[in-house]
């Protein structure tokens, strides 16, 4: 059985697997980017993470059958490089993901969005598996952006000319009066149905809601103006998401993250709001819930990407 080496590429840390071509994974490790601040390009400590890996798993690139990388940040899959972020991640645009690790281990390489690959991850085999139309979101319960969305239209991934589709944070819900985003323009979605968005509200009611797991805490303890605020920030998703099932007409909805286990805080909520703004004929089969995988979904949904890209699937 084939098996393939899988990076997902994340802001502070980056994971590596050994994925089969059924979607298991193997065996896996994680190693921080920026324990120096990002002097060390995030590139460099991918590079050394991955040859430390494999020598850890005993694994040489002849047992492998190739790398799929799923990366933060604009992602040209055609080229395999970062083309852009929004103003985070020093020394990491403009990476050459793909030819650096072609280069250093000798296999064909594919590179794409994390967010896409975290939807690929859960088509294959994880929460939307058998399904063609898939909308995928991603929320984290630390201090985070946003980290954007896949969608599956047809039964394939929308990229777009570049392979930089699917930016659905930068989608702009508010924007004639919105915050200022870090991409620089105003009013962009996750500015609003981030968690960053939910602890901006939060904290300065009460500094010790510093995150999303604090913030949930007090909401399971039932505090009035956690559940306020929380109502407003499922709002703000739910808005958001009800205008892309208007454009895609998805089967399905996932949302991932840490925050996706909060099934009665966010999940139905969420779905319910969605449910309520769209036009009926939209909402009929609809279906809302938690993505399954987890943190593997990116690895899983990197090889997956390579696999489609090389004729496999």
């Amino acid at each position: 059985m084939k098996q393939y080496l899988a990076i997902d590429i994340g802001g502070t840390a980056v994971k590596l697997g050994i994925v089969d071509e059924e979607g298991r994974v193997l065996s896996k490790t994680e190693q921080s980017v920026c324990f120096d601040n990002y002097e060390t390009p995030i590139l460099t400590t991918v590079l050394s993470a991955a040859e430390q890996f494999l020598k850890e798993q005993a694994v040489g690139p002849q047992g492998l059958a190739g790398i799929g990388v799923s990366a933060a940040g604009q992602i040209d899959t055609r080229k395999g490089i970062v083309a852009g972020t929004c103003g985070s991640l020093p020394n990491y645009i403009g990476s050459p993901i793909k030819a650096e690790l072609e280069a250093k281990f000798g296999l064909p390489t594919t590179v794409a969005n994390d967010a896409n690959c975290m939807t690929l991850g859960e088509v294959w085999v994880g929460g939307a598996k058998g399904y063609t139309d898939v909308i995928g979101v991603a929320l984290l319960q630390e201090l985070s952006r946003w980290y954007g969305g896949g969608i599956l239209t047809g039964g394939r991934l929308l990229e777009g000319a570049r392979g930089l589709g699917g930016e659905l944070g930068h989608f702009r819900t508010h924007a004639l009066d919105g915050v200022l985003c870090t991409c620089g323009a105003s009013g962009c979605w996750e500015r609003y149905a981030a968690t960053t968005a939910l602890v901006r509200g939060a904290q300065p009611r009460n500094p010790k809601w510093k995150d999303g797991r604090a913030i949930f805490e007090s909401a399971h303890a039932g505090d009035p103006t956690i559940l306020a605020l929380l109502d407003d920030w499922t709002d703000e998703i739910a808005q958001g998401l009800a205008g892309m099932v208007h454009i895609f007409n998805p089967q399905l909805i996932l949302i991932g993250g840490g925050v996706s286990a909060q099934q009665e805080l966010l999940i139905d909520p969420v779905a319910k709001k969605v449910r309520a703004s769209v036009m009926p004929a939209f909402a009929e089969g609809l279906e809302i819930r938690a993505a399954q995988l987890h943190n593997d979904a990116g690895m899983v949904g990197a090889v997956y990407y390579f696999r489609q890209s090389r004729g496999e699937i």
